[in-house]
């Protein structure tokens, strides 16, 4: 006689196990999209640019925020919590050392921030009329499996640049927390080890830089534009970059350039750098994707 199971209790480690394998299993499903989804799909194709097309990009990416305006309301939900972030990391002494990794950082995720923005010059190219609102629905994309997987890679970057930066300063600092903002600058401007912590700082962040740059320079517009597998999405981003090294090199730096002159003073210039910087990466797309 088969034992009955209908009516049986969970022990707590029962459910907890049970509870653990599904948000395995949901979360290789974000990871690993319905390959039948993606059969026959070919696989996208880049082109060479020169530097003049990063000025159309950017030119393209100015005309669709003066079109739209709303852009601003959109990104303007994001960056003010990140002020307000910054600004905690300030007021506690002990998280003192970490204001310039986070501010920096915050560029690591840039292109999940602005993938709303992305929808909105992709909407407005099909000659629809776009508010902010519509930024909001590239929650209902085919592709948003493969962008939330994309998404939680670049969170992942931001966490491990974030960690890293916290060793370093671990490491050449001390766990001692500053008693004084300025014992805290005068620590690390004035002393060998703030110094080395400065060049490590910069040399570290520049390979997490490059890593995020080159993962998702095309990425997220191309999912958004074609549904292709994640994993295409990197290949086709790297091979971009890869194919235009001068020139992607020079966007990197125009993208930098900008984001540093709008995080001056407390991120606000960033309400406006990010949307030109959001639909020019659609536009800049366009140009380099087949």
């Amino acid at each position: 006689m088969t034992p009955q199971t209908e009516n049986h209790v969970e022990n707590p480690a029962e459910y907890a196990l049970e509870n653990f394998s599904y948000n395995v299993v949901a979360a290789v499903r974000v990871f690993t999209p319905n390959p039948a989804r993606h059969v026959g799909q070919a696989i996208p194709e880049v082109r060479k640019i020169a530097a003049g097309d990063l000025m159309d990009a950017l030119k393209a990416g100015m005309a669709d925020m003066g079109a739209l305006r709303d852009d601003i309301l959109f990104i303007g939900l994001i960056y003010p919590v990140a002020g307000l972030m910054l600004a905690a990391f300030a007021a506690n002494y002990a998280l003192l050392p970490m204001i310039f990794p986070l501010a920096s950082g915050f560029a690591l995720v840039g292109p999940v921030a602005a993938i709303g923005l992305y929808e909105m010059s992709r909407r407005r190219e099909m000659g629809q009329r776009v508010t902010w609102a519509d930024g909001f629905k590239v929650l209902r994309s085919p592709a948003i499996g493969s962008i939330l997987g994309l998404g939680a890679l670049f969170l992942l970057l931001f966490g491990l640049w974030m960690g890293a930066a916290y060793e370093l300063n671990l490491a050449l600092l001390g766990p001692a927390a500053p008693p004084t903002i300025r014992a805290f600058e005068q620590n690390l401007f004035w002393t060998q080890a703030g110094g080395g912590l400065i060049v490590g700082g910069i040399g570290i962040g520049f390979l997490f830089a490059v890593v995020a740059f080159a993962m998702g320079v095309v990425s997220f517009p191309l999912m958004l534009d074609r549904d292709v597998d994640m994993w295409v999405a990197i290949g086709t981003s790297v091979k971009a970059v890869a194919k235009n090294p001068g020139v992607m090199a020079l966007w990197g730096l125009i993208v930098a350039g900008l984001l540093v002159a709008g995080s001056i003073p407390a991120l606000v210039g960033l309400v406006f750098v990010m949307p030109v910087l959001g639909h020019a990466s659609w536009h800049l797309y366009r140009k380099v994707v087949v």
